[in-house]
């Protein structure tokens, strides 16, 4: 058993040499960077803090703001605030998206609650995103990875203004597979998932307001971070997988599924998941139902997990984010 272990261990710095070390693939600061707003309810699932280290970890995209959404949307703006002065990136501007009733611990505030409270609430986020979207019209890729409140009250509140996104890429839906379809066993169908069916008047308007939509289901995102993965994050010893280890330990539970971040590493790298063409309409329960009609989506259905783990660790483990935080 100790021989195994050593081996493992071995194993583990070997491959974290690998990931971390430059190399000609290394993405270097393009001229010109995909503009971006993140739309999350980080906070309770692990998943959307290892989306946000990703797009921190990807010199490509041009962070413009991070938005909260869904429950205590100024706590999870705190969480956001922790991690971008943790990383070094504390001149990304964070606004708070509209508040709602979540049944959804939220394990993470703890660490948010480490650092002193801010001095004014967090400004309101459906301007700050309009306001984005007019001076930069048809540039701006909106992740959204989150229930979709806040994407529905933009709609409603200026559909023209929304209309001129470039493209809203979001984790939301389940078209052919449910959650906890891997493909080992035989599939039990689609499930309504949890992004839309919390908020199905305004995935609705979503997906019925003309902008690109990118969607990636519960088909394809559920790739999970095994044991020997977390390890090469959690003793990298950066600021960003230090943030990342003791949120993992607050949220207390053992193997994450990384359904936001692969939406994530598609917003950044769309070659790592072929998209279909697919009209989607959502029903009274929240299903996700493919029908015939001109496509309203582009549907990742299918991905790779050895190609978008890979894409993810060895963005993350070669980021020499460094900052400092009043604890």
């Amino acid at each position: 058993m100790k021989l195994n272990r050593c081996l493992a261990l071995l194993l583990t710095f070997f491959l974290a040499a690998v990931y971390s070390a430059p190399s000609q693939q290394q993405p270097t600061t393009p001229a010109t960077r995909e503009k971006m707003i993140i739309d999350t309810d980080i906070g309770d699932d692990i998943d959307d803090s290892f989306a946000l280290a990703l797009v921190l970890s990807s010199p490509e995209i041009e962070l413009l703001g991070v938005s909260t959404a869904w429950g205590n949307t100024q706590l999870r703006a705190r969480i956001v605030d922790r991690m971008l002065c943790e990383t070094g990136k504390s001149e990304i501007p964070i606004f708070a998206g509209i508040p709602s009733t979540s049944k959804i611990g939220m394990d993470e505030a703890p660490w948010a609650e480490e650092m002193p409270a801010p001095d004014k609430p967090y400004a309101p986020s459906l301007d700050f995103i309009l306001d984005q979207i007019r001076r930069y019209p048809n540039q701006i890729t909106l992740l959204a990875i989150a229930p979709f409140i806040n994407v529905g009250a933009l709609i409603e509140r200026d559909p023209d203004t929304f209309r001129k996104l470039k493209r809203v890429v979001l984790m939301g839906g389940s078209v052919y597979k449910g959650y906890n379809d891997l493909g080992y066993l035989p599939g039990h169908g689609p499930d309504p998932e949890y992004n839309i069916y919390s908020d199905i008047p305004a995935a609705r308007r979503l997906f019925a307001s003309g902008v690109p939509l990118f969607v990636m289901p519960l088909d394809s995102t559920q790739i999970k971070l095994e044991e020997y993965e977390r390890e090469l994050i959690f003793s990298h010893g950066t600021p960003l997988t230090d943030a990342l280890a003791l949120l993992y330990h607050h949220w207390g539970q053992q193997t994450p599924t990384l359904y936001d971040a692969v939406a994530a590493a598609f917003a950044i790298n769309p070659q790592l998941c072929p998209v279909t063409p697919l009209h989607l309409e959502i029903d009274d329960k929240g299903y996700t139902r493919p029908v015939a009609g001109t496509p309203n989506a582009q549907v990742c259905l299918k991905s790779n997990s050895d190609d978008s783990l890979h894409f993810y660790l060895g963005r993350v483990l070669r980021q020499k984010l460094t900052g400092q935080c009043r604890h």
